[in-house]
């Protein structure tokens, strides 16, 4: 394994066709986001460029950008870091999330029809699995998706956009406590599904309120490395 810590086959050499610089900041930003790049790792551009195929330019290029976005820590005379998020960080992205979303399922709950809900029992059967499965990867995504779904189906453009600007920093914070959170984050969806398909709209924003809360001090409380 190389310092850069990515185990061999983790990451697919990347195609040349199309713009490179995108596609290695995507890339990297994936890396980080499912804590496959953890907190705190240093980054040693040699080496990610290795890993991807590429030359050392657009890794350079990257990093800068995603130190720019608070990603990456750029240390004088040390290199780059993945972002080590502060308590306080985290509880402010969380608490927001949770604004965003409960007001989502109340128009989700206004505005859903049969199709949006199947859409939902749909991921939330396959959550389940993969927590049955111990997929902590899987959940995440689904997990995801399913919030995802939530917002779409809420139908307000604004709202959405807002909510994807937070959407990968969720993921980041919510990978390390997929795992406590398990089996009852699924059981919460599935009450969230039931208030959304009989159109109780106070009833589906107290769900989504408590749900998102939840997640926020299960992070507080989760077991550090």
């Amino acid at each position: 394994m190389l310092s850069a810590g990515l185990p061999q086959g983790t990451v697919p050499k990347l195609e040349r066709p199309g713009p490179l610089r995108e596609r290695v900041y995507e890339a990297l930003l994936e890396l980080i986001t499912t804590r496959a790049l953890s907190p705190g790792q240093h980054l040693v551009e040699s080496e990610l460029a290795g890993h991807l195929g590429v030359s050392r330019q657009p890794v350079r290029e990257a990093l800068q950008r995603l130190n720019t976005e608070g990603w990456v820590d750029l240390r004088p005379a040390q290199g780059a870091f993945v972002h080590e998020p502060t308590e306080e960080e985290a509880d402010q992205l969380l608490s927001v999330r949770t604004l965003l979303e409960a007001e989502a399922a109340r128009l989700a709950a206004a505005h859903s029809g049969r199709p949006g809900i199947e859409a939902l029992e749909e991921l939330c059967s396959k959550g389940e699995q993969a927590v049955a499965a111990d997929d902590v990867d899987l959940a995440v995504a689904t997990n995801a998706a399913f919030h995802a779904k939530v917002m779409e189906l809420a139908g307000n453009v604004v709202l959405s956009e807002l909510a994807g600007q937070v959407d990968r920093r969720v993921r980041w914070y919510y990978t390390p406590v997929a795992r406590q959170r398990g089996t009852q984050s699924w059981i919460e969806h599935r009450e969230l599904i039931a208030a959304i398909a009989s159109r109780d709209e106070q009833r589906a924003t107290e769900i989504m309120r408590a749900h998102t809360e939840h997640t926020r001090q299960t992070y507080h409380r989760r077991e550090k490395d």
